[in-house]
């Protein structure tokens, strides 16, 4: 019926040559409705409209009649000229009030289908042209006022009309489907999309507006030392023990890059983001910013983002320093980034607690993946021994630290993420197993035909001795791969599990049984001792043979005795059985070497009929002086590393020897005729072979290039 009304009153007018005319067919943005004949009784939006108009009149000529016509008084002209003005817009504050009452009047109209929405009051278009110039003042021209210049109270003014005018928005959309509400919608959206345009501008320049504080990049790291069995790992290794990533964010330094008044700030325009039907601008516009923030991290933690393909083309030096670079990245997002970024979120969006957690989980599942993508590339890489520890690393990181996830994501994201790590983890085991296995193939197949000088340790056997050291370094870590790969193997298996349920006896003999790290741990060893056992043939002389054997057997024992790690591996009775084989390596030395020399000087056959036998006592000393000079000479080269070894070889041999030497030079050098004759035979005084003896094993009689093996 209204709408009829006006209809009747817009014919009606257009009869006479009146601006007002237009009005009605394209309303201005301040419309005065005008009745001719018999006008209608005024309904509640024709009242306030003449209530405002009359509130505009002023003292200076100009008057407003009853029919909501302006009429200016002329001295000079009795006629009266009518003009269609558009009043100044009122008050803002007391619009507002206008607009909270009519919102109020429509929200208790909601559902109720028997009342009828009364018609849109002139004030609805009054508040839109005044936010729409508030909005002008901050957005207009090419300068645009920042929200940090705005004062405190003109921000909190802002928000409150943009809140206002979303709210009036949604009022007027309930009664979408009533045509008399069509304009106002289109106008109050109109109002409401430049007012969110300007919002979230801001809101994109204060969260680019970040400084990743340089305290998260300065505090060390507690890291294993590289596991490198060679010193060019020297520089990874103090690279990594002075980096970075495992310190918790500073109580100064709450949020990741950012004040709290700044938070607060964002969570203000967020909200009114999300309230004018902006949310999905808003969290994408919140998740390219944080995403690039923290690519920005990542790069300054010193981790770069790789194919796959890049890291199988990439060489081992350069491949490991981006492993350290992963591991610090990877410790300081598990224990500062995410903890961070799950607070930013939850305080930018603390109202909308599901916004928040979907946002975070987005966050973070794309750098964890990520991290776990370049994880699964290393260990697709080629198997090379001085991967393992590397390998070791990271599968321990992701042990240890992905549990630290748990309480910042909801269950369906941790499992998720432990389901990718898992997978991940088990790549990298079962190329750790295959190292193991390539290891042990090597050493077997290690068939180098060319002795060591001078019976020294082997460089095989101080490789594997040095690799096996830090191996046991990672026991409990090595235990774990072995026994999750036993059982993807026995899974795999048609066999089915040793632990057979049916046969308790069969169980017990299993758990009695070495551990599947262990067994390797041994076969490793027995690998080592039959290689060694091979090239100890390679020497000519049975002598160094032993000596070679000793050097080699004292070395291991010595690395195993050092490390508490492999000792308690390998255990007592190996250690017992390994030093027994040293002594009596000990004492084939001693036969084949002195055992010769003390035959020269045994008694028999000396004394003939009561007179030593001159001739054969001659023999028997030239015999004794050209040994002792060909042992001196040649065991002056021989090498023995280990200066304890060394010290109880020269000592056993002097105990040996020496004794023996004094006790026949004592009965037997007064047969000599004094003077040339006892200088031509007795060569040496006991003092002086001990002296020689103290000069055997320092390698230092000819170069090794020369040595007579």
């Amino acid at each position: 019926m209204d709408a009829e009304k006006v209809t009747q009153n817009s014919e009606t007018k257009s009869h006479d040559n009146n601006p007002s005319d237009k009005q009605q067919e394209n309303p201005d943005p301040l419309p005065l409705k005008v009745e001719t004949e018999n006008p209608s009784p005024p309904d509640e939006s024709q009242s306030a409209e003449a209530e405002i108009v009359q509130q505009l009149s002023t003292d200076d000529g100009v008057k407003t009649t009853d029919d909501g016509l302006v009429q200016e008084d002329d001295p000079n002209n009795d006629e009266v000229k009518v003009e269609d003005c558009s009043p100044l817009p009122p008050d803002l504050g007391k619009v507002s009030e206008e607009i909270d009452q009519f919102i109020s009047d429509l929200s208790n109209l909601k559902g109720d289908n028997e009342s009828k929405p009364p018609d849109v009051p002139v004030f609805v278009e009054q508040f839109a042209v005044l936010v729409e110039a508030k909005i002008e003042d901050y957005d207009g021209g090419d300068a645009p006022i920042k929200w940090s210049q705005l004062s405190q109270e003109d921000a909190m003014s802002f928000l409150e009309f943009v809140d206002r005018i979303s709210k009036l928005l949604n009022s007027l959309c309930q009664f979408s489907s009533e045509y008399k509400y069509a304009y106002s919608i289109s106008r109050v959206d109109g109002v409401l999309q430049r007012a969110m345009s300007y919002i979230e501008e801001e809101f994109k320049s204060i969260l680019y507006d970040y400084k990743i504080p340089d305290s998260d990049f300065n505090s060390d790291t507690s890291t294993k030392p590289n596991k490198e069995t060679n010193s060019s790992s020297d520089t990874n290794q103090d690279a990594e023990q002075s980096s970075v990533a495992e310190s918790a964010p500073s109580e100064d330094n709450k949020f990741p890059g950012y004040t709290e008044e700044i938070v607060t700030t964002m969570n203000k325009l967020s909200k009114a983001l999300i309230a004018g039907g902006y949310e999905v601008e808003c969290c994408q516009v919140y998740l390219i910013a944080r995403r690039k923030a923290l690519e920005e991290c990542l790069h300054k933690l010193g981790f770069e983002k790789h194919s796959i393909d890049d890291v199988q083309k990439m060489h081992w030096d350069s491949l490991e320093r981006e492993i350290t670079a992963w591991i610090i990245t990877f410790k300081h997002c598990t224990n500062v980034l995410h903890s961070s970024e799950r607070k930013l979120a939850d305080a930018v969006f603390a109202d909308q607690p599901s916004i928040a957690e979907k946002i975070f989980s987005n966050l973070s599942r794309g750098m964890m993946i990520q991290l776990l993508n370049f994880a699964e590339a290393v260990a697709m890489t080629k198997r090379a021994a001085e991967k393992l520890f590397k390998f070791l690393d990271i599968y321990e990181t992701l042990r240890d630290l992905l549990p630290l996830e748990d309480k910042l994501f909801v269950v369906s994201y941790a499992d998720e993420l432990k389901a990718e790590a898992t997978l991940t983890r088990s790549r990298l085991g079962e190329s750790m197993v295959s190292i193991f296995s390539e290891l042990e193939n090597s050493i077997q197949a290690d068939s180098n035909k060319t002795p060591v000088p001078g019976g020294a340790v082997h460089p095989l056997t101080r490789y594997i001795m040095n690799y096996l050291k830090y191996v046991a370094e990672y026991r409990d870590t090595l235990e774990q791969v072995f026994r999750e790969h036993q059982m993807i193997e026995r899974a795999d298996s048609t066999t089915g599990s040793d632990f057979d349920c049916q046969n308790p006896q069969a169980q017990n003999e299993t758990l009695n049984k070495l551990s599947p790290f262990e067994a390797h741990m041994m076969k490793v060893m027995d690998l080592l001792d039959a290689n060694l056992e091979a090239k100890s043939r390679l020497y000519k002389d049975t002598s160094l043979s032993s000596i070679f054997m000793m050097n080699n057997g004292r070395y291991i024992l010595q690395k195993i005795k050092g490390s508490p790690e492999i000792n308690g591996l390998m255990g007592d009775q190996w250690y017992r059985k390994r030093s027994s084989d040293l002594r009596q390596y000990h004492k084939t030395y001693q036969r084949e070497t002195w055992g010769k020399l003390l035959q020269c000087l045994n008694h028999e056959g000396l004394n003939v009929n009561g007179k030593v036998n001159k001739p054969i006592l001659k023999e028997r000393f030239k015999s004794f002086n050209a040994l002792f000079d060909e042992i001196h000479k040649t065991q002056s080269s021989w090498v023995i590393s280990d200066e304890q070894l060394q010290s109880e070889l020269r000592v056993s041999i002097s105990n040996m020897v020496i004794p023996a030497y004094r006790s026949f030079l004592g009965r037997f050098s007064q047969t000599f005729t004094p003077g040339r004759q006892t200088e031509k035979y007795v060569k040496y005084q006991p003092e002086e072979i001990e002296t020689h003896i103290d000069e055997l094993f320092d390698g230092n009689a000819t170069p090794w290039g020369r040595k007579k093996l």
